[in-house]
């Protein structure tokens, strides 16, 4: 039954004391907020602390929290100034290199066992994550809140503080550059 409930009931289902709600906005969450999360800071270990860090958080906001807004765009704000906090801690305005072969489960996944499409699956990865690298640190996240997160312009917005048609834009920035930087794989 908990799993037909949206994420917001979910949630207050939790904040009133169902320990079985978390547990099911956890297993919905977890794949996509760590996958979001690893392709920012291209970091595993730095990605998993960032992650503990925003569940704790929301169980810590438990007690207070009000949906407001879609919950996705709460935990996904949550991942966001997490991510801002670590930046200024480390005094760095853009994220390290990523490096896909550190964890597989960032790197596309083989569609044949076949060497060939192996070794061409694994380049076609390490060139996404360098041409993901290469965009500006805004643009990279809206991308990947839209794509790893699944969030609408809206809901990014709303998570990022800015304006729908500041998002918009970062995504239509995004996309052709990465539609530039990828041209001949296309």
């Amino acid at each position: 039954m908990q799993e037909e409930l949206s994420d917001e009931r979910l949630m207050l289902a939790y904040r009133d004391g169902e320990t079985a709600a978390f547990e099911c906005l956890y297993g919905r969450y977890r794949t996509r907020l760590y996958r979001h999360l690893a392709h920012q800071c291209g970091d595993p270990r730095l990605a998993e602390d960032i992650y503990q860090d925003v569940w704790q958080n929301i169980i810590s906001a438990r007690a207070e929290y009000e949906p407001l807004a879609k919950f996705s765009t709460w935990i996904f704000r949550i991942a966001h100034h997490r991510l801002i906090d670590h930046y200024r801690r480390q005094s760095r305005n853009v994220a390290s290199l990523y490096d896909d072969e550190a964890d597989p489960d960032l790197a596309p996944a083989p569609t044949q066992q076949n060497p060939a499409q192996i070794a061409e699956n694994q380049e076609i990865g390490i060139r996404l994550a360098a041409a993901l690298q290469a965009l500006p640190e805004p643009q990279r996240e809206a991308f990947l809140m839209a794509e790893e997160g699944g969030l609408t312009l809206e809901e990014i917005a709303n998570a990022t503080a800015c304006g729908r048609e500041t998002v918009k834009s970062r995504l239509r920035y995004a996309t052709s550059k990465l539609r530039d930087s990828l041209r001949d794989l296309l």
